[in-house]
């Protein structure tokens, strides 16, 4: 039975493989179609045409595009993400700083967001019916409903704009105390918590009442047990790999949050210098940020596959 759970986990390691390398094959050739030429870009209108053949000879833009990726591919085994086109610096040098930015943000909503939902997912499932139950389902799904963008905007209007209690941009620089670091992170903390918090609701409350409806359950409750103690004795440790799967699937929703809402707080993370990247067609940047947020989607999904499979009662 050990070895049939090992088999699958290796299975699923070897599927997450290759799913990676189509991933970067997608993501290389999806932004090497972007519109504009990078050369003209970089050197401006009044750059004459043989400057622009110039450089893009001298930057292997005229190379077949099986061979960039696969010199692209070779960098990234050896843990080179390239040179950056606009700012002449290494891309791992431009990314190192933000990306300790953007997993702080992440970071702290998981700290808020997993622990809130789970809480109240698996109340309203113990209150199922209920009006503690009904209010939380309508909620999340009216939160549901509400693209980030709407969230972020309504967050600044309310708390900044007319409250003025917190600043409508997010300088990470400017935090020199505790208070600061609060007034910083409140508004993309708020905004992210509540894109990926309502989901995680949702599946988690699901979850467990089909694990309340299995028979071991009921019998459970037949013998006596209180209904706390049937949740969590008895429904939770088989409902988590349902549980695990909801987490993962709504923390992999801050890779597409946090691109927006690092945008419209001017947040200095790698979704930001991703979206400045694309202005300037800064193909290696680009890439290696897009790579970034498909590898961490990639992990979170693996992960709770594995923990899913590892927790099986049935498989074990």
């Amino acid at each position: 039975m050990k070895s049939g759970v090992l088999n699958l986990v290796l299975k699923r390691l070897a599927v997450a493989v290759v799913t990676l390398l189509i991933v970067l094959f997608a993501v290389f050739f999806a932004t090497s179609m972007l519109p504009g030429d990078t050369a003209s870009i970089l050197l401006g209108q009044a750059a004459t045409p043989e400057a622009v053949a110039g450089l893009r000879e001298a930057m292997h833009l005229n190379d077949p595009a099986i061979l960039r990726f696969l010199r692209w591919l070779v960098g990234l085994l050896h843990g080179d993400l390239g040179t950056s086109y606009a700012n002449d610096m290494p891309v791992a040098a431009l990314i190192g700083g933000r990306f300790v930015n953007t997993m702080k943000l992440a970071g702290i909503t998981t700290l808020i967001s997993v622990p809130l939902a789970l809480t109240l997912g698996i109340t309203a499932a113990m209150l199922r019916g209920s009006l503690y139950d009904r209010t939380v389902t309508v909620l999340s799904i009216g939160v549901i409903s509400v693209p980030e963008f709407m969230v972020a905007t309504l967050a600044v209007l309310l708390f900044a704009v007319y409250l003025r209690w917190l600043p409508a941009l997010s300088s990470v620089n400017e935090a020199h105390s505790l208070t600061d670091i609060v007034r910083i992170y409140a508004m993309p903390v708020i905004t992210l918590t509540f894109v990926i918090s309502a989901q995680m609701i949702r599946m988690t409350r699901a979850a467990v009442i089909e694990t309340l409806s299995t028979p071991y359950v009921e019998m459970a409750l037949l013998k006596g047990a209180s209904r706390s103690r049937m949740v969590l004795r008895h429904a939770l440790p088989n409902a988590l790999g349902p549980i695990v799967n909801a987490v993962a699937l709504s923390l992999s929703y801050l890779v597409g949050g946090v691109i927006i809402v690092e945008t419209i707080f001017n947040y200095p993370g790698i979704a930001k210098l991703m979206v400045d990247a694309v202005a300037t067609r800064d193909l290696p940047l680009i890439q290696s940020c897009a790579m970034i947020f498909c590898l961490g989607y990639l992990l979170l999904i693996t992960a709770a596959d594995i923990i899913a499979i590892m927790s099986n009662p049935r498989l074990r």
